[in-house]
């Protein structure tokens, strides 16, 4: 696995936390892929997309039936965020496959965001 990721992290520059959340400030989407359990446990990070990652492909794809509001084009800046900044990086290869070329991921997940004091809120 850890082939895996450094091959698929090869493919684009991954970013930290207060880059996402500048990105977020300058119109990028924050995607939080991490399932129920995790969001109920620790909370949300204002503004971000709740996508379970099962349906990821589905809702941000801009040519799909099912895509989220937020899905407008392929050129969309999307930020994806998983718990520890793992699944998020092979969501990110899905997401480029799809045509979304600015996707990337943020080093961490979810704790580093938290950890690095930015604001998160109760579900």
């Amino acid at each position: 696995m850890d082939e895996l990721l450094e091959r698929v992290r090869a493919g684009y520059e991954r970013i930290g936390p207060r880059e996402a959340a500048a990105a977020a400030t300058d119109g990028a989407l924050l995607v939080d892929i991490r399932y129920a359990a995790l969001r109920e446990r620790d909370g949300l990070i204002p503004g971000a997309l709740v996508v379970e990652r099962n349906e990821l492909e589905w809702r941000l794809d801009p040519q799909g039936s099912h895509r989220a509001a937020e899905a407008v084009s392929h050129d969309l800046r999307v930020v994806v965020i998983c718990n520890e900044g793992y699944a998020s990086s092979l969501a990110v290869a899905s997401l480029r496959q799809l045509g979304l070329h600015r996707s990337t991921d943020l080093i961490g997940g979810f704790q580093a965001w938290r950890a690095a004091g930015l604001p998160v809120t109760r579900p």
